[in-house]
Order: structure tokens, then C-alpha cells, then sequence
């Protein structure tokens, strides 16, 4: 313990000694690790978004869905008997939270000045406990230009017929205010046109890209819309109290639906809209059931998280070698200016282990602590950011980040991995030099001069 002790306080020496060589090494370290656990943090914000916004609009943690045939030509995304199949989920689902069903149709939405097409989901607002906390009200001012004054509406005003929730970014192409009536105009499975008036109660900040294709509405609506028998859904979606568990819970929901007689379709990680066409040409009629979970319905936005960690990691990676061999080149440089120092520790009777073990000591503390620094400044710079809810003013990055606001998460292990991984290559990359120190022969390395 003396003995450890002893190659400590030379080693705090020696990085104090030379500090202009530590000082600017260190800061290289520090920068570096900085830089990932922001990179990390921005990945680890765009993923939140992403289980946030899809969790919120289209899916549920484990969906069950499905498609039924009049004729084996056609598909359309219902299942009948939901009530039956919703409490058998009830039933059967490991680590539920809650279960709900919502309607799923496409409609021509009309305003007094402007037409767009999206996705709308009908809901039972009563029986979705996230929804309105999720669906934060937007001011005016971020869908009309030069509007003030505090957000209007109530989520929960969904509970009424014949009312609508829409987002920003539609108000703002719509025109429209809380209280304005939109025209929803589709085409039922029977091919006639069907249009039904709703109010809008309330506007919504966006929730990233999919919000920009949702509105939600009350069932009856999407019942009046496509004509619809009222035990009809388009999809019951199952929440769990731990995410992580959606894909035990969709395995055991399948064996649960398969003993109780229902036909399931075989397992396709997609969401539901890409598989009209595959569905269209298989050759059965009646009902199948579609079991996923979350990440297969948004399975066409995971494009961005792998973009966003391939840049990353490869700008890292490029960074890390020149670390790497900045240290190894300091190591060396320290080697050849302490040869005289070297040998006079081990005429001293410090064994070759002890003088390896006292460079690979000063790498350690210098990239320990380095990286400890940067790491905890750029949590500081995300819990700031966060704070700050920096406004992302380009459209085609709020696309790309699904937010409308820059959002930094740092998670402990990602944040303590970072430290660890750039102490790991500091201490690596002074290997060879501190064997090389520790080869050096006491009697010729006390005669050299500095």
C-alpha cells in the first residue's frame, strides 16, 4: 500500500511538472469526450422522440391489429369482435399498464381556405390517461404569424361528438383557430364518398415528423366516416409499465390469441400501412390478426438514428486515433526527458512492473480526470439546453430531429461509458511507451544526460 502510495504522489508530480504538456493533452481529452456524450445525448433524444411521438400517435408498445377480407382481393385494417379481443389482452398481457382500441382511417381534411390529407385516429379520450397530458396546447403564436396571447382548448373535449384535435403545423396550412369547423372527406369500403363536419377544440404543439399526418377525433366519427359497425376497431394498443418488455408481451399475446382460435398473420417487423399490397394479394377471406410492437410500425424512421450514429461514431473514431496518438507521443517524449530519473529509480530499487506501473498511473489520472471534466460539462450543456427549450427554427431539421425543440438525454451509463471508454484508450495508448520505460537498464539510463 506504501509502496502504491509512493508511485502515486510521483506520478501527481510528474503530470504537475509538466503541466503546459497536461494541460493541453488534457483539454484534447476532455473535448473529445465532450463531444461524444453530446453526440450520445442528441441520439439518445432523437430515440426519446421517436418512442414519444409514435407511442403517442400511431402504436401503442405491443399493437394488435390487423386486417379483414370481404373478398380476397380487397384488405382493409379492421378487426372485428374488438371488445372480446381487448379483454382477452386484459387478461393475458405481462406488465400491463393500460390497454386501449383506436380507429384508424385517411380523409381529405377541408378548411375554409385549405386542404390537406391525413391519418385520423379515433379515440376514447376517457380511456387514454397519456393523451392529454401528452398533447401539450400550442400558443398561437407558433401557427399564426404575429399572433400573442396564452393556448386555447381542451384535449379533453374530445369526449363530445363531432370535435377534432389537430396539430400546429396543420392550423398553420389550415387557417383555422379553436372553435373553426373542418370538413372530413373520405371513401367508404363500398367506394361512395362520405364526408362528416368537425370542430376543432383544440391545437396541439407538433410531436415531431408524424404528427404533421395525425389529427385524433372521437370513434364515432371514423363510425360515421367509413360506416362502421360500432364493435369494430382499427387496432388495440397495449402500454406497458416497462417499454422494454414489448416483445415478451407480443410473444405471449400471440399463444393467448392462437389457443382462443383466432388466425394470426405470420410476424412482419413493418407497420401496418406497407402491408395493404402483400395482404391484397393473398388468397383467403374474413379476419387475421397482425401482432407488432412499437418499433416496427415507426420502423421507417429508424433511418435516422442509424444516420445520425454512423456520423457520429466515425467523426469519434477519427478523433480518438489522433488522441491516441497525441499520448503516446507525449508518453514518449516524457520517457526520453525522464531517462536520467528513470534510471535513477530503479538503481533506487523500483522494479521494472512498479516503473510500468507508474506511467500507465499518469495516463490514467490524466484521462480519468480529463474525461470525468468533459463529460460532466456536457451534461451541464444538455441540462441547460433542456432548460432553455432552444426553438429549432428550420423545418427540415425539426423533420429530421422530430421535435421542435433541440433535446439533449443523458443517460448514467452512457454518460459513465464515455468516461470509461476514454480513459480505456488514454491508458492504451501509453502501453508501449511505459514498457519501453521499463526496459530501460538502470546503469546506462542514470549516465544519460537530459
Amino acid at each position: 500500500m506504501e509502496t502504491l502510495k509512493m508511485i502515486l504522489l510521483i506520478a501527481l508530480r510528474n503530470l504537475a511538472q509538466a503541466r503546459r504538456r497536461t494541460f493541453f493533452l488534457g483539454t484534447a481529452l476532455s473535448l473529445v469526450t465532450m463531444l461524444l456524450v453530446l453526440l450520445m445525448a442528441l441520439s439518445q433524444g432523437i430515440s426519446d422522440n421517436i418512442v414519444s411521438s409514435a407511442t403517442t400517435l400511431s402504436t401503442g408498445h405491443v399493437n394488435v391489429a390487423g386486417f379483414f377480407k370481404a373478398t380476397s382481393s380487397d384488405s382493409a385494417p379492421l378487426i372485428t369482435d374488438a371488445a372480446a379481443i381487448k379483454e382477452l389482452v386484459r387478461e393475458q398481457t405481462p406488465g400491463l399498464d393500460y390497454v386501449v382500441d383506436r380507429h384508424r382511417g385517411w380523409s381529405r381534411v377541408v378548411s375554409s381556405t385549405s386542404v390537406l390529407s391525413s391519418v385520423i385516429l379515433g379515440v376514447d379520450i376517457q380511456e387514454e390517461p397519456r393523451l392529454p397530458e401528452v398533447l401539450q396546447l400550442a400558443p398561437p403564436s407558433e401557427y399564426r404569424e404575429g399572433a400573442t396571447g396564452p393556448a386555447r382548448g381542451d384535449v379533453s373535449q374530445l369526449a363530445r361528438d363531432n370535435t377534432a384535435v389537430i396539430f400546429a403545423t396543420q392550423a398553420e396550412r389550415l387557417e383555422v383557430e379553436v372553435g373553426d369547423q373542418l370538413t372530413l372527406r373520405t371513401q367508404t369500403s363500398g367506394g361512395q364518398a362520405n364526408t362528416v363536419d368537425v370542430t376543432v377544440v383544440a391545437i396541439a404543439r407538433d410531436i415531431g415528423l408524424l404528427s404533421n399526418f395525425s389529427i385524433f377525433v372521437p370513434k364515432q366519427v371514423v363510425l360515421q366516416l367509413y360506416q362502421l359497425k360500432p364493435d369494430t376497431s382499427g387496432a388495440i394498443q397495449v402500454y406497458l409499465k416497462d417499454i422494454d418488455g414489448a416483445r415478451e408481451a407480443m410473444s405471449t399475446l400471440r399463444g393467448a390469441l392462437e389457443r382462443e382460435g383466432y388466425e394470426l398473420m405470420e410476424y412482419q417487423p413493418a407497420p401496418f400501412f406497407a402491408k395493404f399490397e402483400t395482404v391484397s394479394g393473398e388468397d383467403w377471406i374474413g379476419q387475421k390478426l397482425d401482432l407488432t410492437v412499437w418499433s416496427d410500425e415507426v420502423e421507417f424512421l429508424m433511418w435516422i438514428l442509424t444516420a445520425l450514429d454512423t456520423v457520429s461514431y466515425s467523426l469519434i473514431a477519427i478523433l480518438i486515433a489522433i488522441i491516441a496518438v497525441g499520448v503516446m507521443n507525449t508518453m514518449w517524449i516524457s520517457v526520453r526527458k525522464r531517462t536520467s530519473e528513470i534510471g535513477t529509480l530503479r538503481a533506487m530499487g523500483m522494479t521494472r512492473s512498479r516503473v510500468f506501473l507508474l506511467f500507465i498511473l499518469e495516463a490514467f489520472l490524466m484521462g480519468f480526470f480529463s474525461a470525468l471534466l468533459g463529460a460532466s460539462v456536457a451534461a451541464l450543456i444538455a441540462f441547460l439546453v433542456n432548460a432553455a427549450q432552444l426553438r429549432i427554427p428550420v423545418d427540415a431539421v425539426r423533420a429530421i430531429l422530430l421535435s421542435d425543440t433541440l433535446v439533449l438525454a443523458i443517460e448514467f451509463t452512457q454518460w459513465l461509458g464515455a468516461v470509461s471508454m476514454l480513459t480505456l484508450f488514454t491508458v492504451l495508448s501509453a502501453m508501449w511507451p511505459s514498457i519501453k520505460a521499463a526496459r530501460l537498464q538502470p546503469v546506462e539510463a542514470i549516465q544519460q544526460i537530459e
